[in-house]
């Protein structure tokens, strides 16, 4: 698949790339997304976390699964999700009452002290239910990309997927689609990690300082896209 040719926002990458599979006759399979600009402290451990997600997802089909990162601090420059009842058929997983982008520090230490999960945007499902989230939340980025699908994958696949991005608005996967029904997501909670968004200058130097004092072993990159 080729990359975007534009961007506009987290969410058109989504369906682009989840229609490309339907079209390869997999839209009954499972699939993770992760975020290329992530660290987290024990890639060995946070692929178990990922293993249980796939877990939860054969148990409960019609969930997509976000991963939650137990939180060390109130940070306001990142998503917070707050975690419900355990999920039927799927314990380990919770229910997702609400999420909340990027809120003011008073609300992050609010959630802190309520134990809400920050949204690593590592999420896991199939695509065929992915792509009904997008649907029900986001039905014109899905009917766009579905009126160029029969193009995916052949020769011209480049110049339809340009054209289609140019009259693309700019739309936030986490805040147009997951905020908006998250009856439709499970939350996974991962403790015993550290994970950074290293978006902001300030993380990574943050990052940096704490590797220092990480065993060797730790210091692992997840850095795998979907």
């Amino acid at each position: 698949m080729a990359a975007q040719p534009e961007n506009r926002g987290t969410a058109p990458a989504i369906p682009y790339a989840l229609l490309v599979l339907a079209a390869r006759q997999a839209a009954s399979d499972t699939v993770v997304f992760y975020p290329s600009d992530h660290f987290v402290s024990d890639d060995s451990a946070f692929s178990g976390q990922i293993e249980g997600a796939f877990e939860g997802t054969a148990r409960r089909p019609d969930l997509v699964t976000l991963l939650g990162v137990a939180p060390d601090r109130a940070e306001p420059g990142y998503g917070w999700i707050e975690p419900g009842e355990p999920v039927a058929g799927a314990p380990s997983h919770r229910q997702v009452r609400r999420l909340w982008e990027k809120p003011a520090m008073a609300d992050a230490e609010r959630f802190l002290a309520q134990g809400w999960l920050w949204n690593s945007f590592v999420m896991v499902g199939r695509v065929s239910t992915m792509l009904a989230l997008i649907r029900l939340t986001a039905p014109d980025l899905h009917r766009s990309f579905s009126e160029v699908a029969g193009t995916l994958g052949t020769l011209g696949e480049t110049p339809v997927v340009e054209r289609l991005y140019c009259g693309l608005p700019s739309v936030d996967f986490s805040r147009q689609v997951l905020s908006v029904r998250p009856d439709r997501l499970a939350v996974l909670p991962v403790r015993g990690v550290h994970w950074n968004d290293l978006g902001d200058p300030e993380r990574v130097l943050a990052t940096r300082r704490r590797a220092r004092t990480m065993p060797v072993r730790e210091l692992l990159p997840v850095s795998i896209s979907a």
